[in-house]
Order: C-alpha cells, then sequence, then structure tokens
C-alpha cells in the first residue's frame, strides 16, 4: 500500500531577496498573478482525497485560490528561526556571521535558538511518513519552499547538507510516493 503526495510550493509574497526567515506575509500582487497563470495545471490536484496545507498567510491563501480547501497542518510549519525571524539571511549575516556559517555547516546547530535543520529535516519527514497509505490514495499539500526542500532531503534520505542544493520555486510541485520510511521522487510531464 502507497500513497501519492504532491507538494506544492506556495505562490511568492515578496521579491526574493526580500525574503525573511519565518516570514507570514500574505500573498503579494506577483504571487497572485502567478497563482491565476497556473491555475490550469493546480486546479486539479485538487481531486486529492486529502487536502493540506501549511499554516501561514501565503500557503492559506494558495491552497484556496487553488479551490483546495485545506486543512491547515502546524507540523507543516517553515522552520523555526528563533531570534532571526522576520530577518533576512543578508540582515542576519551581517549582524551574527559566526553564527551563519555555524548553522550552514553544521545541521545540528541552532545558533537563533530555534530548529536545527536536522530536526526540521526529520519534523517534516514524520508528518510525510505519517500520511494513511491505500491503493490508489492521494494527497495535496500547499506550503512554503522550505517545507519542500525538506520533504525532498527526507524522502530521498539525502545528507542535510543537500538542504542547500534544492532550489523550490513559487509554485512548482513535486511528487513523492511510496509509505513510511520507503519514498520515491517521482517526476512527471505536464504538458
Amino acid at each position: 500500500m502507497s500513497v501519492r503526495v504532491t507538494l506544492v510550493a506556495a505562490a511568492r509574497s515578496s521579491a526574493r531577496l526580500a525574503e525573511r526567515f519565518d516570514d507570514d506575509r500574505p500573498l503579494d500582487q506577483a504571487g497572485w498573478y502567478e497563482v491565476q497563470l497556473a491555475a490550469h495545471t493546480l486546479v486539479p490536484l485538487g481531486a486529492a482525497e486529502l487536502r493540506y496545507c501549511s499554516p501561514t498567510a501565503r500557503s492559506r491563501a494558495t491552497a484556496d485560490a487553488l479551490g483546495y480547501a485545506p486543512l491547515a497542518q502546524p507540523a507543516l510549519s517553515d522552520c523555526d528561526m528563533g531570534r532571526w525571524r522576520g530577518f533576512t539571511l543578508a540582515e542576519v549575516a551581517a549582524r551574527e556571521p559566526d553564527a551563519v556559517d555555524a548553522w550552514l555547516a553544521d545541521p545540528r546547530s541552532a545558533p537563533h535558538g530555534g530548529e536545527p535543520l536536522l530536526g526540521f529535516i526529520s519534523r517534516i519527514g514524520g508528518w510525510l511518513d505519517t500520511r494513511p497509505a491505500g491503493d490508489g490514495s492521494s494527497v495535496v499539500a500547499v506550503a512554503e519552499p522550505a517545507v519542500v526542500r525538506a520533504a525532498l532531503v527526507y524522502a530521498l534520505k539525502a545528507p542535510p547538507s543537500t538542504y542547500w542544493n534544492v532550489d523550490v520555486r513559487p509554485l512548482s510541485t513535486v511528487v513523492l510516493t511510496g509509505r513510511s520510511g520507503r519514498w520515491s521522487l517521482c517526476l512527471e510531464h505536464t504538458g
């Protein structure tokens, strides 16, 4: 028995370089426009038996705009960035360069007082592993790009440092199939 989990990265809420840690801003105008452009491809995913989203404003708004009527899942929250919440990486690096270096180099490190990367990946993996499996069962979840990255690292059993090499664009999708502890990445043709 397996389950098909489609992860949809939330639409944007700010310019990429202005993204802030643990930011809960709503969709910006560009984000709304992108949702409208991608809707023809993403709306059919709402036929999944179970529909979830991260509890952030932009994840909820993205899922609602696509007609998913999702259940917000606290387990799909972005990484807890502690005292760095609300700052950009550049701002934090200017104030605490050694702490940023430690955080980027060691997945067990949490110099910000929040959640270490390894803990974040494990939390997302725990959510993934508890999705109900059954013949033909399907799940769609709209989540922050960081959540999608963490799910990929977990599913592929990749080293935590791989997290930094995965680029998840707004409204991109990833399909994982399998069951607890046994996941496969499924690349599909959408055209």
